[in-house]
C-alpha cells in the first residue's frame, strides 16, 4: 500500500469552498486506489471542517518552525507527499527533502495564487492585467520556484497550464492538468431536477473570506442587482457563503430583494431550487466551484470571462451567458430567467460541460498512472529538472537556516 502524506494549509471544508471540495475529491481518489493517507496541518480546527477520519484518513496537527515535524516524518516515512498550496511547500518542503529524499513531492496549487493576486491588484488600480506585472510580482517568483522544486504540480485549469508553459517556460513533465473530478450527469439525475416552472429567484454562493467572492457580492449589490430588479421587481437574490463578516450581513435588504443568507449545510439543495446562478467575478484564477455546482444542479448561470476561464472548450457553449459589462450581465440574467427554451438549452450545455470536461474516472486514472510512473522513475525525472534541483539546493540552506533561527528564538521566548 502506498503511504501518502498530505500537508494541508487548512483542514478541508468542502461545504465552504471549492478548494475544500477539490481536496476531498483528491483524498477520495487516493483512497479508491488503495493509498494509506495521513493529513497534517498547522491550521486550527474549524466548525465546518470535514470529518476526514471517517474516511480512514489519519489526522495530525503539526507546527511550523519546529523540529517535531522531523520526528513525525521520520516515523511516517511517506512514499508520496502532497503539499496543499505553495506556502505549505515553502514551509515544509525542505524538511521533507532532508528526511525523506526519495518521497515524490506533489504540489496541489488549487489555483495560481500569483495570477489571482496580480489580477486583483490590476483591478484595484483600474488598469488592465499584464503578464509583465505577473512576472515582476514577488509572490509569482515564490510560486514558480515552488513548482520547480516539486516533482509534479497539479494545475486545475488548462488556461493556467498555458500560462505556465508560455510565459514561464515550465516543462510539461512538471505539470499535470487535473480539473475537478465530477460524476457524470445521467438522464436519471436530470429527470429528478426541478423544472423551470418549479424554480424561482437568483442565487450566488461563495466563501466570504475569498476576496473575488466578496467583491462580486458588492458588485451585485451596488451595480448589477438594481438593473435586474428594475426589470424583475418581484424577484429575489439569495446569497450564501461561509464566514460572512458584519460588512456583508449589513447588505441584507429584503425590501430590495437582496438576501444575505450566509452559511448553508447543503449548497446543492439551495442551488437546485434557484432558477439562475449569478457569478460576476472581476478577478480570480482557477475553476469556480459555484459554477460547476450550478451545472451539477441543472441551474443555468451568468458569469464573466474570468468566471468561465478554464471551464469551456473552444467548441462548447456556456451554461447560460458570459458577459463582462454590468448592463449586458443584467440583461442576460433577465433573459435567462424569463425565457424557458433558452433556460433549458443552457441547462443542457451545462450537462455537456460536466460530462466532457470533468470526467472523474478518466481523469483520476490518468493522474494516478502518472504518479506511479513518477515514483518508479524519480531519479531520471529529477535529473531532467536542473532548475528545480538548483532551487532545492539553495532552499535547503536559506530556508532551513531561517527556520532553525526562528525555532531557537521561539525556545528562548
Amino acid at each position: 500500500m502506498n503511504n501518502l502524506l498530505i500537508i494541508g494549509k487548512v483542514w478541508p471544508e468542502p461545504n465552504s469552498s471549492a478548494a475544500g471540495s477539490r481536496m476531498l475529491q483528491l483524498i477520495k481518489l487516493f483512497i479508491s486506489k488503495g493509498f494509506e493517507i495521513t493529513f497534517a496541518s498547522t491550521a486550527a480546527e474549524s466548525d465546518h471542517m470535514h470529518n476526514i477520519e471517517i474516511l480512514g484518513v489519519k489526522k495530525i496537527s503539526i507546527t511550523i518552525n519546529n523540529n517535531s515535524f522531523d520526528d513525525f516524518i521520520n516515523n511516517l516515512r511517506p512514499e508520496i507527499v502532497m503539499f496543499d498550496r505553495f506556502m505549505s511547500e515553502e514551509q515544509f518542503g525542505w524538511r521533507v527533502t532532508k528526511h525523506c529524499p526519495q518521497a515524490v513531492r506533489i504540489l496541489n496549487t488549487e489555483d495560481l495564487h500569483s495570477l489571482r493576486k496580480t489580477r486583483k491588484e490590476a483591478f484595484k488600480k483600474g488598469i488592465d492585467f499584464k503578464f509583465s506585472d505577473l512576472k515582476s510580482s514577488d509572490i509569482t517568483k515564490r510560486e514558480i520556484a515552488s513548482i520547480y522544486r516539486s516533482d509534479l504540480s497539479l494545475i486545475i485549469s488548462d488556461a493556467e497550464i498555458n500560462i505556465l508553459q508560455k510565459h514561464f517556460n515550465i516543462k510539461k513533465e512538471l505539470l499535470h492538468h487535473l480539473p475537478f473530478l465530477l460524476d457524470p450527469i445521467t438522464s436519471e439525475i436530470k429527470n429528478n431536477w426541478d423544472s423551470y416552472d418549479q424554480r424561482n429567484h437568483f442565487v450566488t454562493i461563495g466563501n466570504f473570506r475569498h476576496e473575488p467572492n466578496w467583491n462580486s457580492v458588492l458588485y451585485l449589490k451596488e451595480t448589477i442587482w438594481p438593473l435586474i430588479k428594475k426589470q424583475l421587481p418581484e424577484t429575489e437574490l439569495h446569497i450564501y457563503g461561509a464566514y460572512p463578516p458584519p460588512k456583508a450581513t449589513q447588505l441584507h435588504s429584503p425590501s430590495q430583494g437582496f438576501y444575505i443568507k450566509g452559511w448553508t449545510e447543503d449548497a446543492e439543495l439551495v442551488m437546485k431550487k434557484a432558477r439562475v446562478c449569478l457569478a460576476p467575478l472581476r478577478f480570480g484564477a482557477g475553476i469556480k466551484g459555484k459554477l460547476s455546482e450550478a451545472m451539477l444542479c441543472g441551474t443555468p448561470s451568468v458569469t464573466t470571462t474570468i468566471g468561465a476561464e478554464g471551464m469551456l472548450d473552444e467548441d462548447s457553449d456556456w451554461n447560460g451567458f458570459i458577459k463582462d459589462s454590468p448592463e449586458e450581465f443584467a440583461n442576460a440574467a433577465v433573459r435567462l430567467h424569463n425565457t424557458k427554451n433558452i433556460w433549458y438549452q443552457a441547462q443542457q450545455n451545462g450537462i455537456e460541460i460536466i460530462n466532457t470536461k470533468f470526467k472523474k474516472e478518466e481523469l483520476g486514472d490518468q493522474f494516478i498512472k502518472q504518479v506511479v510512473a513518477l515514483k518508479n522513475n524519480l531519479k531520471e525525472h529529477r535529473t531532467k529538472n536542473f532548475i528545480g534541483s538548483m532551487l532545492q539546493y539553495h532552499t535547503m540552506r536559506s530556508t532551513e537556516f531561517m527556520s532553525r533561527w526562528i525555532e531557537e528564538k521561539n525556545k528562548q521566548d
